[in-house]
């Protein structure tokens, strides 16, 4: 059974910082990642990792102020946030895809909220 647990969200004010952490369980995983979605919109990639290259992908809107870091044999992954604006306002998602079926779960969400 695959399990993702997610920690690290919060309140923080602009300008602050934050840390997530995944842990994932149950299969080998090629993949983890970020996720997030805001009120009234569509879930969106923040950023994620391949384990088997360590190739890591950043949307732009993130890119310079989040870095994605890990443990591959602990199938764990870390988001830091940095210089956190109010858009990044949204719930956090921990995605993992299992390198035998490139089928892909979620962990619960943990929400992230940034005061201005």
């Amino acid at each position: 059974q695959v399990r993702l647990v997610e920690s690290g969200g919060g309140l923080v004010q602009a300008g602050g910082s934050l840390r997530l952490s995944c842990a994932a369980s149950g299969r080998t995983f090629s993949n983890m990642g970020w996720f997030r979605q805001a009120p009234g919109k569509t879930r969106e990639v923040v950023a994620h990792i391949n384990w088997i290259t360590l190739s890591t992908y950043y949307a732009e809107s993130v890119k310079g102020r989040f870095t994605i870091s890990g443990d591959n044999a602990k199938n764990t992954v870390f988001l830091q946030m940095n210089s956190l604006k109010p858009d990044d306002t949204a719930v956090y998602y921990c995605a993992a895809r299992v390198t035998s079926s490139n089928n892909d779960y979620w962990g619960q969400g943990t929400q992230v909220t940034v005061s201005s």
